[in-house]
């Protein structure tokens, strides 16, 4: 069986309130051991609950594998080692372990859709863990709770990493608790906030390594090193500074073409515009190189996948590389498979892909010839939805963003995440 790294304070606390508390929040940055504070403290709740059925979820089934079953190497299977077994329960994914109070079924559900409540109906459950809580739906995590209301000893887990003040699940859930708990001391709420100094398993050498890799200014550092809940508002890209992240042709490596892997990135559009960035990539910093752009409207012609298929290989020449497109552009993809064009998916996580950008950007690693205008231009006026942000909701304006999601999937996709500190 592993053995975790020792708590701090702060996961001790946090820890042995779980046992005399009904509703457990963990809360904070990532990497900050928040998953697997919790699996400990439900393991050793789980192996004297009186009750058989219990519940973990996620916003997948895969979530909530990857983060309780799982969890780093630490999660139930390990705890439970030798006394569990992967099996199915009323047709659903579960874990059947043997404790000292006799077996106990751990159902594995999916959380993340409107309609994946149905899926825990017909069952009390005497323990819940949902993982990543507020990335699943608000009616999902009302029925774990409805599911839990008869159990003799109820205890219901949520991990979280911080999203915008106003998210619903501040509003709806943890801040009704909250006030619960101020009018009722006894109420039953233990939450705990920790960051990534918690996590005691994580070198001082190697925490300098991952603050490095952060813009101290960025929302990112605010959320995901300190774990502070921070709306997503203004200019995205506001580190972005022609005099750091521009260069001219010529001005790149001597050589750079030589030694570099090579990739273009696509964004494909019917009505919208259709950019292609050629970049090189030599290990440390990325360099865009070249910009093709067709915008339908402006030239009062669509062209067909063909059309783009012939203009693509003119722009990639006979020297072949591998490809980035966005997903959804499936015929525009088999088109260039036709062609012996090498494909790769791009990674379409909106969030994660500007965190990255922006990562690279801060640190002198994302280089933009100065040719490729319309990216440049674009890159300097991508703004975050205001509207959407009123209700939790983090997403950028789709308006003149196509050379901002190409640059995103180069960098989701083409960039090892290691080189992120990830």
């Amino acid at each position: 069986m592993n053995i975790p790294a020792p708590f701090s304070q702060n996961q001790m606390r946090f820890f042995w309130n779980c046992f005399d508390h009904w509703f457990n929040v963990a809360e904070g940055s990532k990497r900050g051991g928040k998953n697997v504070l919790i699996t400990m403290a439900y393991c050793t709740i789980l192996e004297k609950h009186p009750s058989r059925i219990h519940l973990i979820a996620g916003v997948s089934t895969a979530t909530a594998r990857l983060n309780i079953l799982d969890c780093d190497g630490f999660g139930l299977k390990n705890y439970f080692e030798g006394r569990c077994r992967e099996g199915t329960y009323q047709n659903r994914d579960c874990l059947y372990i043997q404790t000292a109070t006799g077996e106990k079924v751990v159902l594995v559900s999916g959380g993340g859709k409107a309609g994946d409540e149905k899926l825990i109906k017909g069952n009390t459950y005497g323990t819940a863990y949902i993982t990543e809580a507020n990335e699943c739906s608000e009616t999902f995590i009302k029925e774990v709770f409805d599911r839990t209301l008869s159990s003799p000893d109820r205890k219901v887990f949520h991990d979280l990493n911080p999203k915008a003040e106003g998210h619903w699940y501040y509003k709806t859930v943890l801040d009704f608790h909250e006030a619960k708990q101020r009018e009722n001391p006894a109420y039953g709420l233990n939450y705990g906030h920790f960051t990534i100094a918690d996590n005691m398993s994580i070198s001082d050498d190697r925490l300098r390594a991952v603050l490095a890799t952060y813009d101290r200014k960025s929302i990112w550092y605010a959320r995901d090193i300190l774990g502070q809940r921070r709306a997503a508002e203004g200019l995205i890209y506001d580190m972005f500074d022609r005099g750091r992240n521009v260069f001219k042709l010529g001005e790149e490596p001597i050589g750079l073409r030589s030694v570099a892997v090579r990739w273009i990135g696509v964004d494909y559009g019917t009505r919208n515009d259709t950019v292609l960035l050629e970049a090189y990539d030599d290990g440390n910093i990325l360099w865009i190189t070249r910009e093709y752009r067709w915008t339908s409207r402006r030239e009062r012609k669509q062209k067909t996948d063909e059309e783009y298929a012939d203009d693509f290989m003119a722009f990639m020449g006979e020297s072949y590389c591998a490809t980035i497109i966005d997903p959804s552009a499936a015929s525009f993809i088999e088109a260039l498979r036709r062609r012996g064009v090498y494909v790769m998916e791009a990674d379409n996580d909106v969030l994660n892909g500007i965190r990255r950008v922006s990562t690279l950007m801060s640190r002198c690693l994302l280089k933009i010839c100065s040719d490729c205008k319309g990216t440049i231009d674009e890159l300097e006026s991508y703004h975050w939805d205001d509207k959407a942000a009123l209700v939790g909701i983090e997403k950028p304006i789709k308006e003149d963003d196509h050379g901002c999601d190409v640059v995103r999937y180069l960098c989701n996709t083409a960039i090892p995440h290691w080189r992120y500190g990830e």
